[in-house]
């Protein structure tokens, strides 16, 4: 009885964080589409080269809020308020500093960034446009992604999602306004970006009030300690989050050398629609993760270890949809960002390169988000970081020992599959060290 209970629970926080990190996966498309459909092969670069930064933003929001969220849970469940209200307050203090940063430097410094993410010529000029909005509103991206870990882990996984709706909404259609109707290309994109994050945070902030959570109140003596347990604690969110950009940094720097922008375009195309299953799956995770972390501060070992095996396998049941879903329309997503007939053609043929990979994916993301949610972030750091370390060391000899920018995206699914078999090693490590500590009590 107890079980069926736990799976209604389960399932009660996760369905709507799955169905709000599925929007943000559709999220980061809606500009690639509109400007894709506006623009062509040069634009859709563009937003593509220009997106990683976009993705810190929103990553170092995520990862802050987790931080704090997390030990929210933690304390909570152990009965000391006045601790979580105290890791609340310095999230929220450590998301306002965020925000005043990214503005100032992102301002100052989007050209050199962009040059080290391999733009150049046109393309630079037109991602400069594009991150020069996107600094004006870093702010607004750090709160409404910081504030809405903290209202699932209070408990309301349902308003969390509303909140992102809603931003995703107005994003969607400001992006027709501004980049379809009003012929403002990837400014306008930019600007629907920031506003629809702009909606996010308002409503995340209007329930903090509401609710009364929202507080700044943090003795100068416990600054220097809790900001650095957040900070260490959120590194892997913030990290797990940004994975797939720093994968697609490297990704992007090789294939300028082996494939150029016609490789560029295709795996922006691929990693637009590939996201929104790497979102969904990070859904399942940071979903699960109040509970996990709720358990954890109560010592209760078995309802851990059954959130588990329900966040494994109900997101690789999602993985797997997303997979098919995938590979049966393989042969149209290129056309539907207005790519061009020979970025098209390549994303048809290469599509079934990447889905080798997701099942792996699956294990990593949820074996992190367990990691993260039970203090264990030296584990999750060693994951998140294994994918993109992985697939540097394997892109330097693939390519042109084996077949040039083919060997990229096999290079990309090895490095996977190898973090993911780190992640399994690990996890059982865990679990038996977790297992000896229950004997010897």
């Amino acid at each position: 009885m107890r079980q069926t209970h736990d799976v209604k629970i389960f399932f009660r926080a996760v369905i709507p964080s799955v169905l709000s990190f599925a929007l943000s996966g559709v999220y980061s498309i809606a500009d690639g589409f509109f400007v894709g459909n506006s623009l062509g092969d040069l634009g859709l670069s563009a937003v593509s080269i220009a997106y990683p930064i976009v993705a810190v933003i929103q990553a170092l929001g995520t990862g802050i809020g987790m931080g704090g969220a997390i030990y929210y849970s933690i304390y909570t469940a152990e009965k000391k308020d006045a601790q979580a209200r105290e890791f609340t307050a310095g999230a929220f203090w450590i998301l306002i500093f965020a925000g005043v940063l990214l503005t100032s430097s992102l301002s100052l410094l989007n050209g050199f960034l962009l040059k080290c993410l391999g733009a150049g010529g046109e393309l630079l000029a037109m991602a400069k446009e594009y991150i020069a909005v996107i600094a004006l509103g870093a702010a607004l991206q750090v709160f409404g992604t910081g504030f809405v870990p903290f209202i699932r882990n209070y408990g309301d996984p349902f308003y969390a999602m509303v909140s992102m709706t809603a931003g995703f909404a107005t994003n969607i259609v400001l992006d027709y306004l501004f980049v379809w109707v009003w012929r403002q290309g990837v400014s306008g994109a930019a600007w629907a970006t920031v506003l629809g994050q702009g909606v996010t945070m308002l409503l995340a902030l209007a329930y903090l009030l509401r609710n009364r959570r929202f507080t700044l109140n943090l003795p100068l003596s416990k600054l220097r300690t809790v900001t650095a347990s957040i900070l260490k604690t959120g590194m892997a969110p913030f990290a797990l989050t940004m994975s797939p950009n720093i994968s697609l940094i490297i990704i992007n720097r090789f294939s300028v050398s082996y494939g150029g922008d016609l490789a560029i375009a295709t795996y922006a195309c691929i990693a637009y629609v590939i996201c929104v299953i790497h979102m969904i799956v990070q859904g399942v995770g940071d979903g699960s993760q109040p509970l996990l972390s709720w358990y954890y501060g109560e010592k209760n070992a078995g309802r851990l270890k059954q959130t588990e095996k329900l966040a494994y396998g109900f997101g690789m049941f999602l993985s797997i949809i997303g997979c098919i879903l995938m590979y049966w329309t393989r042969e149209h997503l290129g056309a539907s960002f207005g790519a061009s007939l020979a970025v098209n053609l390549e994303i048809a043929k290469v599509v079934p390169i990447f889905l080798v990979a997701e099942p792996f994916i699956v294990i990593l993301r949820i074996t992190t988000a367990s990691f993260y949610a039970t203090e264990k972030s030296y584990l999750s750091y060693i994951l998140t970081f294994s994918e993109p370390l992985f697939m540097f060391v394997l892109l330097f000899p693939l390519p042109p020992l084996f077949g040039g920018q083919i060997m990229i995206w096999w290079g990309t699914v090895l490095s996977r599959i190898l973090s993911a078999l780190l992640a399994i090693v690990l996890k059982i490590r865990e679990d038996k060290r977790r297992l000896d500590c229950r004997t010897a009590d």
